[in-house]
Order: C-alpha cells, then structure tokens, then sequence
C-alpha cells in the first residue's frame, strides 16, 4: 500500500474538522513536522503534554493528532527549558510531527459535541449556538465530452464538489456547443471563420465561495478551451449542523440521578468524578451538551428549554447564580472526560479516508488520563462546615 505524507493527513482532517470554524482566538493547524514526511502511524490523544508526546514516540507514531492546541497564545521560543519546549524538542527529535484540531473539532458536523450526545444517546440534536450555514457557489461549465473526466478531477482537487462525507459530486448533462473562432484566437478545435459543433457535457458543481478562486483557476488550466465558458452563480447560506454544543432529547424520560449515573458510566474515569446541581428525583428528557468549558453557554442551554445540560468546568458563582433559576439542572464533567470521546471517532475517520484512498494507515487513540488531578478526597457523608464526620475519608 501506499504510504501518506504528512500534508495528506492534515488535508484529511482539515476536510472533516475545517480551520474556518475555529474561533478566531484559537490556534489550529500542523504545529511541528515536514509535510512531505511519510505517515503510516497516527496517535490522537486530547491533550499535548510531556507524558503523550512520551506515548506516541514510544508507539513509532509518525503524528501526534491533540484537540487542545500546544500553544495557543503563542510564544517567542521553544527552548526545551520548559513542559512545552520539551514537547516540541520531543517530538522533532522523534520525528513525529503535531498537529491541532480545537474548536474546530468542537463544531464539526461528527465532532467533539456530536460525539458527547451520541454517547448519551441523545436523539433529534441540533447544535446550541449553530455557526452561520456554509456559502456556497454553483459552477456551469461545458466541456468536449472526452475532457469531462479529467476537467470533474482538477475541479475536484481544487475544492469543488465537496457534500458532506462525498467529493466530485456533480451533474452532467450531454449536449451541443457551437462557436465560430474569430481572427486572433487559437481553437483548440475547428478553425479561424468557420462554424463549429462540439459534442459537449454541461457539468453542474458546487463549490465553498472562499475556494472560488483556486476553483476558477483550475478550470481555466484543466479545460482544453483557449476561452472556457462557465457560469458562476452564488447560493443562499445553507442550513448547518456545525456549531458549540448540541442539545436533543433522551429516547424516554428519566430522572436527573439515572442521567447522571448514565454519564458517570459512558465517560472514563477520573479522580474528580461527575457532580450534579438539581432535584435528583426530577423527571428530565432534553438535555444540552457541551464538550469542555461550558459555563458560556448557560443562558443559552435555558433559552432553548433544556432540562439537564452536561458540561465541564463549572465554577462557583456562575453555578450557583444558574441553579437558582431552575432548569436546567446541572451535571458537571472533567475537561479531559467529556473531549476524550471524540478520539475514537476521529480515528475512524483517518482510517475510512485512508483506506478509501488504498494507503496505509495505522491510528490509535491515547487513554492517558490528562486531567490534573490525580485524587479527590470526601468525607462519607456531607456535614456542616466546623463539625465532625465519623468514619474514614476513601
């Protein structure tokens, strides 16, 4: 089989997981490594740390793929006198390259929050704050039917035709052009003064507004036409699936303590746990996610009538100040927890693109525990502040 280079791995994530959704203060994109480096061996993992970078050196992996980007302010060096440098020392050193999907990843139609209600078992999901519907164009063009194929593949490669999981989607149709050549020009079929008829295909393509220029540049070098007659016209925005969090339904109601229990099953384990805020014997049935730090999206998940919303990094004040509107109650994950799920499900996507391409590619998800805290200790029971709790503390 065989093998992919570095620049067709990230050009396989950048397809599912697109830079233009990150926000605009994020940091996405290849950190460290040659584009034109082979990669038969991919490590996804959620965090960049000294211990991951450590794992994928160890398992000969050529690209270390981490939702939570290295730098993401920025830095003037990356001496190896620090956690980070370290990292990247590493990982060149190892010659394993780095490469950040975040908030990206977050939105994606099949990412970070699809993956967190998928787990849940949550039906009907929309996102919760949805980015605006992707502009497209739709290409007109007619071409010697000889030249369809290979006029449909440059148009392709240049970012046309794009549908969900599908590339080189298009429409062709089977007619006649006719011109006549003017002095000065230089036909490539008929000549200078006479009538010309061509057996031609119409091809009908759509195209992302903001890859209209590689799009028209490729047709104007692939088409075998000195002059290329095209139309290009611009669509509404489309609806979208893509955006922070999503919300939807259980299959059939339960109570917010079986809900809980049912998150602190499906995510993996860490020493902080899952903390809920709410009546515990209340019945819920739509429930909003949201994948990492949530707190931003607390009015918002309200607004939108959920019962429960499941996120992480809750902190005090705003917790506090929520739950004393009422709904939705609250179920509080670790930061690592609720992102690990979408390893699995990127893995996959490497290997289907991969596979659909006939190269090799072998891709594994790390199951280090990253979060920071390593114990949490209780009392047994819950006391008042100042008094004492018989029994040991766990």
């Amino acid at each position: 089989m065989p093998d992919l280079t570095l620049v067709d791995v990230v050009t396989l994530l950048e397809q599912h997981y697109p830079p233009a959704t990150a926000e605009d203060w994020d940091a996405v994109g290849l950190v460290a490594g040659d584009p034109a480096a082979p990669v038969r061996s991919v490590l996804l993992a959620v965090d960049p740390t000294e211990e991951v970078a450590a794992e994928a050196l160890e398992r000969g992996a050529d690209l270390l793929v981490t939702h939570h980007p290295l730098y993401l302010r920025g830095t003037s060096t990356v001496a190896a006198t620090n956690p980070k440098g370290r990292v990247v020392h590493s990982l060149v050193t190892g010659g394993c390259g780095l490469y950040t999907a975040h908030t990206n990843a977050d939105a994606a139609q099949d990412g970070v929050a699809q993956a967190l209600a998928d787990l849940l078992g949550l039906i009907d999901t929309v996102p919760v704050d949805p980015l605006p519907g992707e502009t497209l164009d739709t290409l007109v063009t007619f071409v010697p039917r000889e030249s369809t194929a290979a006029l449909l593949d440059a148009l392709a490669d240049a970012g046309a035709g794009r549908l969900g999981d599908y590339e080189r989607a298009a429409f062709t149709s089977p007619g006649t052009g006719t011109f006549r050549p003017l002095e000065g020009a230089s036909p490539t079929i008929g000549s200078v003064g006479d009538v010309e008829e061509v057996a031609e295909d119409r091809i009908e393509i759509v195209l992302p507004r903001h890859r209209r220029p590689a799009v028209l540049a490729a047709l104007r070098r692939a088409h075998p036409y000195e002059e290329p007659a095209f139309t290009l016209v611009a669509q509404a925005a489309s609806g979208t699936s893509t955006g922070t969090g999503r919300i939807g339904r259980l299959p059939a109601p339960t109570t917010l303590r079986d809900l809980a229990d049912r998150v602190a099953a499906a995510l993996p384990a860490t020493p902080q746990g899952v903390r809920v805020g709410g009546d515990l014997d209340a019945e819920v049935s739509t429930v909003a996610v949201c994948g990492g730090a949530g707190d931003s999206l607390l009015g918002r998940v309200r607004a939108l009538g959920a019962d429960v919303y499941v996120t992480a990094d809750l902190r005090h004040h705003p917790a506090s100040e929520h739950l004393a509107g009422g709904r939705p109650y609250l179920i509080d994950t670790t930061h690592w927890a609720s992102e690990w799920p979408w390893l699995p499900r990127a893995a996959e996507v490497l290997r289907s693109a991969a596979a659909a391409r006939g190269a090799r590619l072998d891709v594994h998800v790390s199951t280090l525990v990253t979060d920071p805290w390593d114990l949490h200790l209780a009392p047994q029971r819950v006391s008042e502040p100042g008094s004492t709790t018989s029994g040991e503390r766990p």
